[in-house]
């Protein structure tokens, strides 16, 4: 393989921090590991680079100068489906919930090991991409119709918009259906740890999962609540009009 056409499938990061010193130490250590990564220090600029580059992913800082991470994560989401990934110094959880609520895919926070980040953007980039290898079957459960080769799903004949990461959840949950699963479980099947974020990171995506899916949160008929264990995509699913 040439240099040109390995460069085509390096990974391509945006990275939107105002802590110069702390960029660039990201940075460097990032491209040292075949990232590019083209660094902005406020968030205006950032949103408009992110909107021409389109990168592989974005690093989002929260606390950001002209326009803060919170307005440019709500802005990118309204208008793209690239990986997200919050890295901030703010560690109330509300802050985090916040994050997630507005379609970050995850949330990691500072100091953070650069080792972790590196492997958690991989994560987040090879699902958006897609896996490499066999041609993966579609997943169908009641009238909903998962595509993993193209990320794509249908319910009851309407094409859903999700992000990767609640692309990859519905996945886990639709290829388990009837069963119920742990946070700690859901957790483990999408990252390959249980231990390394905070419970309501998932009761989030479900929540999201929910309003996409036209789903009722007080009476939910496809992405059941059983309080104390977990969550459950149902076996039987009914539209609206039946």
């Amino acid at each position: 393989m040439d240099a040109s056409a390995a460069r085509t499938h390096a990974m391509h990061a945006v990275l939107i921090e105002d802590d110069e010193r702390l960029a660039k130490l990201t940075k460097r250590y990032l491209e040292g590991h075949d990232v590019v990564v083209d660094w902005f220090a406020d968030g205006r600029t950032g949103l408009e680079q992110v909107l021409r580059i389109r990168p592989d992913i974005v690093l989002l800082d929260l606390q950001l100068p002209q326009l803060d991470g919170v307005a440019v994560c709500r802005e990118l989401r309204s208008r793209s489906d690239v990986p997200i990934l919050m890295i901030t110094a703010r560690v109330e959880e509300a802050d985090r919930v916040l994050g997630l609520e507005l379609g970050a895919d995850d949330y990691i926070p500072k100091p953070c090991s650069a080792r972790e980040l590196l492997g958690r953007m991989r994560a987040h980039v090879r699902r958006a991409r897609g896996h490499v290898g066999p041609e993966p079957l579609a997943i169908s459960v009641g009238g909903l119709t998962l595509d993993p080769s193209s990320l794509s799903a249908v319910l009851h004949g309407q094409s859903l918009s999700l992000t990767s990461h609640e692309f990859m959840l519905l996945r886990v949950l639709a290829e388990r259906a009837g069963r119920v699963l742990s946070r700690e479980q859901l957790l483990y099947a999408l990252r390959g740890n249980a231990e390394e974020t905070f419970d309501r990171s998932i009761d989030v995506q479900i929540s999201r999962l929910r309003q996409k899916l036209g789903d009722d949160s007080r009476n939910p008929r496809l992405l059941k609540t059983v309080r104390g264990v977990g969550y459950m995509l149902a076996l039987e699913q009914r539209d609206g009009r039946s």
